[in-house]
């Protein structure tokens, strides 16, 4: 998905304070790009024969180590080819599937109502922070059913179609955004602002400190039973689990992964979570979880 790099004003320098002559204001030439644009460029210029100097003249940061990332994974997949998965592919028979379709079709209308609710948190949100990926927000129907398959295989044999739906967290998903500065303020913004609207938290995994994975998941219960739930990241930390390490979890948790390829990628997700700036205060935001989740 495109996403736009956030505009940030330019610092005014006082006359008592003013820049250094020979330190140019913009010196990747990305201050105007949103950010897709501004990494594809940055990626160019790491590809580029002569790039070593530019690239090392300057402060690094995520955005100027982004392209060199994604050109490991491109490495890496080039040294191991994708495989099928091996995981087994369940299938429900016809009154389960008709069962499924009813369940995902109540996520799909519960889901219209807690959509209005979380946009409107976003426009009250303080500090202002900003919904991502929003289009996604309800999981694809057929990749429910397998979700629901794959549950009723391995469930009690007392649990319903409309139980085992009822239980997948991930359903319906969002995630908000909040600069480094305003990470912290903003997660207990939209917690009291989802709390006021008549939603109940129920689980909290503050996973900053994971060397492998930076964002906060949380989740989330209507007054009608429906799950659902909300994730909380930087603009750095949402890029790179939404554009470089995305496949690399995925390939982390299929069974058919090799033990040699799997350590590869923990390394790998590990070099591109160093980059990742730690919010201000995140550290105070304690894991939660009610008995019974």
């Amino acid at each position: 998905m495109a996403l736009d790099r956030p505009v940030q004003p330019p610092d005014k320098p006082t006359p008592a304070d003013p820049p250094a002559p020979d330190t140019p204001p913009d010196p990747w030439g990305v201050a105007n790009l949103t950010r897709t644009q501004a990494f594809e460029s940055l990626r160019a210029k790491a590809a580029a024969p002569d790039s070593s100097a530019p690239l090392t003249d300057h402060p690094r940061d995520y955005w100027a180590e982004a392209p060199q990332l994604a050109n490991q994974w491109h490495a890496h997949r080039e040294r191991w080819p994708e495989q099928p998965s091996s995981e087994p592919r369940w299938v429900l028979g016809p009154d389960q599937a008709k069962e499924a379709a009813d369940s995902i079709g109540q996520i799909a209308a519960a889901e219209r109502t807690v959509s209005d609710d979380i946009k409107g948190v976003e426009g009250d949100s303080n500090p202002r922070g900003w919904l991502e990926g929003f289009s996604f927000r309800l999981k694809g129907q057929e990749r429910l059913q397998e979700k629901i398959a794959s549950a009723y295989e391995t469930s009690s044999p007392d649990a319903t179609i409309g139980e085992i739906t009822g239980r997948i967290p991930d359903a319906i998903r969002y995630t908000y955004c909040f600069s480094e500065r305003d990470y912290t303020a903003g997660y207990y913004s939209v917690k009291e602002g989802l709390e006021e609207r008549g939603y109940h938290m129920y689980k909290s995994k503050n996973s900053w400190d994971d060397p492998e994975y930076k964002g906060i998941n949380t989740r989330w219960i209507t007054a009608e039973g429906q799950i659902f739930e909300v994730q909380f990241h930087t603009p750095e930390s949402f890029h790179a689990k939404h554009e470089v390490t995305h496949e690399a979890y995925e390939r982390i948790r299929d069974p058919g992964t090799s033990d040699i390829e799997r350590r590869e990628l923990s390394i790998f997700q590990r070099e591109v979570s160093t980059w990742i700036p730690i919010p201000d205060g995140v550290s105070r935001i304690a894991d939660y979880s009610e008995k019974g989740h």
